[in-house]
């Protein structure tokens, strides 16, 4: 078994993520248990606003703090993010607030989740964007497969962190140097790596980067972090309301200034339990460091693949350096039985993983062990099961 270091002597896993006393989850890569700091904010806020809803103003302190927080864990200044209800906003934001024209070219892959494949698509038909999508080759792409696709036209890289379906990280530090030196913009979905993977949206060279809190942060569904690269802020266009303007405080006086800073892309009242969670786990996260916790999330993908590959299972998923996530993508073997089957008989067991794109995908997080990576592969069918 691979070397997978000891949580903190004072964290107790079951006590901090109760579903381990009932399930064996295995699928952080889709919707998430949220941490038990969430849970708690949660309460404060929603008892706070059934007896003392003048505390209003405490609210929106918290959530300039976790503002705070939010830039420290992704290596951006508080000033460059904004708060938005989910990953596909905050792409919206890009998408909907640049000013596109005809045959700028926008790369990204062809097996983007939805929200990294419709706003383009949308572009494309709008405005004769052209919307190049690299094909992936059995689980992975390379960095120069991404740089070839470069053209005199190209205006944005748009590409998540890691692969929603097969787990593959990109090299962002690298795709995000060239694109930086040739003035091509660099948008990020993150939703799939921020919780799991160390994230520097500085030293990665990203302009834009999405990430809801609902996986890997584990924290509830409907409120996502938005990162512009502070000197594109004015260049970004955004949806109007009350909060974006620099007097949003004062209703009688209608002074038409935006926010100089990432605020302005916040045009209404915030989500202010589900923010308030959501920087309750990440400074749990910041706690237990993001360096510990990828060595976690490795040590377990290790022992999965290990595990897997006895019982004759093929792991799609890349092994390479640099290019591993939390996210295991693997086919049974031929002749048993099918994917949907398993997992619905693991479900049975109490065990949660699920099929994506023809293929298994489990995604351990920090807290879970060795034993509910055994209890997994243990009730996995081998080929001959029907």
């Amino acid at each position: 078994m691979s070397e997978i270091p000891a949580l903190p002597a004072d964290f107790d896993p079951r006590a901090e993520f109760p579903i381990l006393n009932s399930w064996t989850f295995l699928n952080h890569a889709g919707v998430a248990p949220i941490s038990r700091p969430a849970r708690e904010a949660i309460k404060t806020f929603a008892e706070q606003a059934h007896r003392d809803a003048y505390l209003t103003g405490r609210w929106y302190a918290g959530v300039e703090r976790v503002r705070e927080l939010a830039a420290t864990f992704i290596g951006a200044r508080p000033a460059e993010i904004a708060f938005a209800k989910n990953t596909s906003e905050g792409i919206a934001f890009v998408a909907s607030g640049m000013d596109w024209r005809a045959g700028d070219q926008i790369i990204s892959t062809a097996v983007e989740y939805p929200s990294m494949i419709y706003p383009w698509m949308d572009l494309a038909a709008r405005f004769g964007v052209v919307h190049t999508q690299l094909p992936e080759h059995q689980g992975r792409f390379t960095t120069q497969q991404v740089l070839d696709a470069i053209t005199p036209r190209t205006r944005m890289v748009a590409l998540s962190h890691v692969e929603f379906a097969s787990g593959f990280r990109h090299d962002l530090a690298a795709i995000g140097k060239v694109c930086r030196e040739r003035g091509i913009l660099l948008c990020v979905d993150a939703i799939q790596s921020a919780g799991a993977l160390p994230v520097d949206v500085h030293a990665l060279h990203i302009d834009f980067l999405s990430a809801d809190g609902h996986k890997w942060l584990l924290a509830p569904e409907g409120a996502a972090i938005f990162f512009c690269r502070e000197t594109l802020i004015p260049t970004l266009r955004p949806e109007i309301g009350w909060m974006n303007v620099i007097n949003a405080n004062d209703y009688s006086r209608h002074d038409f200034t935006l926010r100089p800073d990432a605020r302005r892309f916040e045009c209404g009242s915030h989500n202010i339990p589900g923010v308030l969670a959501l920087g309750a786990s990440i400074e749990m996260f910041l706690k237990i460091t993001p360096s510990l916790i990828e060595q976690r999330i490795g040590g377990l993908v290790s022992h999965l693949r290990n595990r897997l590959a006895e019982k004759s299972y093929r792991v799609i998923s890349s092994d390479q350096s640099g290019e591993t996530s939390g996210i295991v993508a693997f086919e049974a073997p031929g002749g048993g039985a099918s994917h949907g089957e398993i997992v619905a008989e693991l479900e049975r067991q109490r065990i949660i993983i699920v099929e994506r794109q023809g293929r298994l995908r489990a995604s351990p997080h920090f807290y879970n062990s060795p034993d509910d990576i055994d209890r997994l592969v243990d009730a996995l069918p081998d080929g001959r099961e029907t």
